[in-house]
């Protein structure tokens, strides 16, 4: 099983969940977060007023998915998240030791 890590643009999200949908995706988890990379923020006027925005807005979405589509699941988040522009965000997959389904206490891939 793998983790995937995705922070993306806020206005992607849907685009993002209904593709992953279709690729069968059952269930992920979605925060919105704030961060910084290579844009290092900018600035704004706000009431005449130029301020710095250190921090910008994103959305992280975590899933486990299985092993074999994990692949799969990058590509589709990385096509669909792209917007050709800086910020457009980043992707980390790690390995998942174990799930374990609360209700049921299913285990491992039967879980997902």
């Amino acid at each position: 099983m793998k983790l995937v890590i995705a922070a993306i643009k806020p206005f992607k999200l849907e685009e993002v969940r209904e593709a992953l949908t279709r690729a069968g995706v059952r269930g992920m988890m979605v925060t919105e977060i704030k961060g910084f990379g290579a844009q290092s923020g900018h600035t704004e006027i706000y009431r005449g007023a130029e301020y710095a925005v250190n921090f910008v807005p994103k959305v992280k979405l975590e899933m486990v998915v299985n092993s074999d589509i994990s692949d799969q699941v990058v590509e589709i988040i990385q096509n669909t998240a792209r917007t050709d522009k800086i910020g457009d965000g980043k992707i980390f997959v790690l390995d998942v030791e174990q799930a374990v389904r609360v209700r049921t206490g299913e285990i491992g891939n039967d879980a997902l």
